[in-house]
């Protein structure tokens, strides 16, 4: 089953990251303290927290930051308390985005979504507006050249619900939310290491922007994701470089 092109989109997102890394270990201290919050600070009973930690390792936070962090979380420190909000709009071209926030002051969070869509030729929309078009699911993307036989089978085997080839030939596997920890373990427990693994909210039909309005829309969603309380930033545009 061959999709759109996903590949650029993760090349630009990595370049990115690797310019702001302060911005991430923030991101993964927040998401740390909201799962340990939720569902204690058991790394084995709490499958949200997990994902978080591999998160925040994955960006080289240091492991006493990630301790210190659940302990707050969990109420063994004093800490901030965070809330999870989703915001949904439109950017160019009428695209659909998703926005992820936690955040300790919710009149400072949407006042600075809302200038970021407007600023940048977007519009804030109201809950449910986009959602819909929308998947949450775990996603893991390899690279061009991995062997999609053997990809499809483990983790087909594994409990993956859909491999697909994009367009560039970098290979897809969809799984359940649920299902999303065990498949990924199996894939890597053959070898099998992918390059993006993120339970996400991934677009049921992307839509393809090409010229200035592709530049446009990538001024927007770099604006969005710069705001402190983002965490991530959904969309279904396919970016013509």
């Amino acid at each position: 089953m061959a999709g759109h092109s996903k590949w650029a989109n993760i090349q630009h997102r990595k370049g990115r990251q690797d310019e702001k890394r302060g911005k991430l270990w923030t991101r993964a201290i927040r998401e740390i303290m909201v799962a340990a919050k939720a569902g204690g600070g058991d790394l084995s009973a709490n499958p949200r927290l997990r994902l978080a930690v591999d998160k925040a390792k994955a960006v080289n936070l240091p492991a006493d930051t990630i301790k210190r962090n659940i302990d707050k979380a969990t109420g063994n420190l004093e800490g901030v308390t965070y809330e999870e909000i989703r915001y949904e709009g439109y950017g160019i071209g009428g695209a659909a985005i998703i926005v992820d926030t936690m955040t300790d002051n919710r009149v400072r969070t949407v006042a600075e979504v809302r200038h970021a869509f407007s600023k940048y030729g977007g519009n804030m929309g109201t809950e449910g507006s986009v959602a819909f078009q929308f998947k949450h699911c775990g996603q893991l993307i390899f690279a061009p050249g991995t062997s999609e036989d053997k990809v499809m089978e483990v983790a087909l085997e594994a409990g993956a619900e859909d491999v697909i080839t994009d367009d560039d030939g970098a290979i897809e596997v969809l799984t359940a939310a649920a299902d999303f920890e065990a498949v990924k373990n199996a894939l890597e427990a053959a070898g099998l290491k992918p390059d993006a693994a993120e339970v996400t909210m991934r677009a049921e039909n992307m839509i393809d922007i090409a010229g200035e309005d592709a530049a446009r829309m990538q001024k927007l969603l770099d604006a969005l994701e710069d705001l402190d309380d983002v965490q991530d930033v959904y969309h279904n545009a396919s970016l013509d470089e």
